[in-house]
């Protein structure tokens, strides 16, 4: 029985609930009456339950699914702006005793090397991340009680903050590690992480099993409950997602809204981002054997109907996706992506790009330079900003300030100044013109006029004084 306050993965995804959601939704899919009806409730930017959702997912009417399209980029415009966070993953470890049959890292896999980076290594990668101009890292790591433990994330997590190369200092690491106890989340917490990142891979529990066939990780009730044990724990920023492909993507789309109803429901505060991964070309992976793939008119639906259903929630999506397809979903609801990223254990040190030890293929391969500049070429205001974890505006008070569309006071001064630390510091000329013309074009939407001249002062401060790490 479907019960989003519940402590019980199969009872806040409850399957039953979700074939009858997908029967509704099927039911409806021609409805235009009631899709108006639920697209006019959209348009109140409160969110819309994963029925009422899954309905405009499956809509098959034309005009209905352009005015879906069209919402997305109004709400995202609405919660967030122009602006677009960039962020990198670090791979600490590829070592890993699960078996999931989708990943590289498998632990059956005998043809990709096992590396794990020791603290001076990491050390390296950060100086060279820093010296791209990141400022925000999401660190990953295969789940190995021997080689990965706790303690080695926790140490990793301690260098990276302790590294200041130059003008460049990582602000916040947000992390990606298996399911753990409340006490070792307690532990990441006081490290002082920023979100705690988890994907789910798939709700459907039948599938889930056969996917994960070995290891830890096939216990779909430890895995499907950790974030309830990170918010017992104390972190309140906590990340879902689903890995697109691996189970039919209208089940996972149902499930995925099911879990943030159940963290509003039992915790006041929902999911502070939606990762959108799809299936993709990997070392010892047959994409052959995934036949829920999804082509990028889905995937771009995709995006577009959970932006009008968690419109608070930030969309990430990562170098998986080529360019072309960025650029489709970041008018649909994307806030967050990577840029110049690796995916390999020490890619970052690396003049050559690594492949032995990549956990999926890169699509996107330039340079965050060139993301940067593409980002401003579309007049988007690409973000370094790390404010609100820094000022304690996480959880239920980051939440409460982006329902209210009250976040963009503090979110577009703070993008500005990054950018222009980013310029000032790392950019190429062309990059550096470009920029400072979209600084100059974005000063206008600053209503506040004591922070409006609290923010000229300080960008003149970044560009001319050498002062950084201003924050609203």
């Amino acid at each position: 029985m479907y019960d989003p306050k519940a402590m019980k993965a199969e009872e806040f995804i409850d399957d039953g609930e979700i074939v009858s959601t997908l029967q509704y939704a099927d039911e409806n899919k021609r409805n235009a009456e009631l899709i108006g009806e639920i697209l006019a409730k959209a348009r109140e930017c409160k969110g819309l339950s994963h029925r009422e959702a899954s309905v405009l997912l499956a809509c098959e009417l034309p005009d209905k699914n352009e005015e879906i399209c069209r919402l997305a980029e109004e709400i995202k415009k609405e919660f967030y702006g122009n602006r677009i966070v960039l962020f990198a993953p670090l791979y600490l470890s590829n070592y890993c005793v699960n078996g999931c049959t989708y990943c590289p890292y498998h632990g059956k896999n005998k043809t990709i090397p096992r590396v794990k980076l020791s603290q001076e290594e990491i050390r390296r990668e950060v100086i060279a991340l820093q010296d791209m101009g990141h400022k925000r890292l999401a660190i990953e790591s295969g789940e190995d009680p021997v080689h990965n433990p706790i303690e080695y994330i926790l140490e990793s997590i301690d260098t990276i903050y302790s590294i200041k190369h130059k003008n460049g200092a990582i602000r916040r690491v947000n992390v990606n590690i298996a399911a753990t106890t409340v006490e070792n989340y307690r532990r990441l917490h006081e490290a002082g992480i920023g979100t705690y990142i988890l994907f789910q891979e798939t709700y459907h529990k039948e599938s889930y099993e056969k996917l994960h066939p070995t290891g830890p990780k096939h216990d779909y009730a430890w895995h499907t409950e950790a974030m309830d044990r990170a918010m017992q724990g104390g972190i309140d920023d906590v990340g879902l997602g689903v890995l697109f492909g691996l189970d039919k993507y209208r089940y996972e789309f149902a499930g995925l809204l099911m879990h943030a109803e159940h963290l509003e429901a039992a915790f006041g505060v929902g999911p502070h981002t939606i990762s959108v991964p799809r299936v993709c070309p990997a070392d010892d992976i047959d994409l052959s054997e995934f036949a829920n793939a999804i082509d990028d008119d889905t995937f771009a639906k995709l995006v577009a109907c959970i932006r009008i259903a968690v419109p608070y929630t930030g969309m990430i999506v990562s170098t998986r996706e080529s360019q072309k397809s960025r650029e489709r979903v970041l008018h649909l609801g994307i806030s967050q992506i990577s840029g110049g990223s690796r995916t390999s254990v020490g890619g970052y040190t690396k003049e050559e790009r690594p492949e032995d030890t990549v956990q999926f293929d890169v699509s996107d391969r330039r340079s965050l330079d060139e993301v940067i500049r593409w980002l401003i070429g579309m007049d988007y205001i690409p973000s370094f900003c790390t404010a609100c974890y820094r000022e304690g505006r996480t959880g239920d008070r980051f939440m409460a300030l982006c329902k209210a569309k009250q976040i963009q006071n503090c979110c577009l001064p703070n993008a500005l100044m990054t950018l222009q630390e980013y310029l000032t510091d790392y950019a190429a000329p062309e990059t550096r013109e470009a920029g400072e013309r979209l600084i100059g074009k974005n000063l206008g939407d600053v209503t506040n006029p004591k922070v409006l001249e609290i923010l000229k002062d300080r960008l003149v401060k970044i560009r001319d004084g050498g002062e950084r790490d201003f924050r609203f």
